[in-house]
């Protein structure tokens, strides 16, 4: 009567067998995805940020490229987008297809917008015929993280021999984009364009600067240990 038992259990055995080897497999090709995806973005990682920012930087340039041609509806999903991202002053941002590429209040108010809006009614003011659109975003952050992309440019030609600054040398670069915003801020002065464009580029750039080569050293460890790590597997004698 202990035959059949003993039967059903080898078929058991036998059965969980390939199903176990199935899961092994497939974790095994997950694993070497996972580590192929880390080793790959740790190898690629500059021309990955430069990618990103180069993307950031120029969408808000198409949203008035759409709006000169009639496609509003990409055009609002640019703007409505960066809304969250940048407070989209019109006297604050660049225009396009316009009579003034920085125009102010008064230059607004005469081609197309109400006046005497609050700060929320003029910031939903993407522009006219009369004045052209804006670039969804603002002058300062069109600085900012076009001198982020630009910088990150720099840095792949110099990679390895640019060092980070001291933190002081960074505050240096960083003060007079704060003196200039929070002067401004706080209704002491109002500063222009031209101001916010290299107080804005000043900061971005010292950024790069600063971050980028630790970025650097900390994905060269990545791939130094990804790259151990897999030599010693190849290596190592199977069971």
């Amino acid at each position: 009567m202990t035959e059949p038992t003993i039967h059903s259990e080898h078929s058991a055995s036998q059965s969980a067998r390939p199903q176990s080897v199935h899961s092994s497999g497939f974790e095994t090709r997950i694993a070497a995805f996972a580590n192929g995806l880390v080793l790959g973005i740790a190898r690629h990682w500059l021309a990955l940020f430069n990618l990103a920012w180069g993307t950031y930087v120029i969408l808000p340039f198409l949203a008035p490229i759409f709006m000169h041609l009639g496609l509003t509806m990409p055009a609002s999903i640019i703007y409505g987008l960066y809304s969250f991202l940048c407070h989209q002053l019109p006297d604050h941002s660049y225009f396009l297809f316009g009579p003034h590429t920085a125009p102010l209040l008064p230059d607004l108010e005469a081609t197309g917008m109400t006046p005497g809006l609050d700060l929320l009614g003029q910031r939903r003011f993407v522009g006219s015929i009369q004045a052209g659109y804006k670039v969804a975003l603002c002058q300062r952050d069109v600085a900012i993280y076009g001198s982020v992309l630009l910088a990150g440019l720099v840095y792949a030609l110099f990679r390895g021999r640019i060092k980070s600054p001291s933190l002081k040398v960074y505050a240096l670069c960083v003060l007079p984009m704060a003196i200039d915003g929070l002067s401004q801020l706080f209704g002491l002065r109002e500063s222009n364009w031209l101001l916010r464009g290299i107080t804005g580029a000043l900061f971005g750039a010292a950024s790069v600067w600063l971050a980028y080569p630790y970025v650097d050293e900390a994905m060269q460890e990545v791939i130094d240990s990804e790259e151990d790590r897999m030599e010693a597997a190849t290596s190592a004698p199977s069971a």
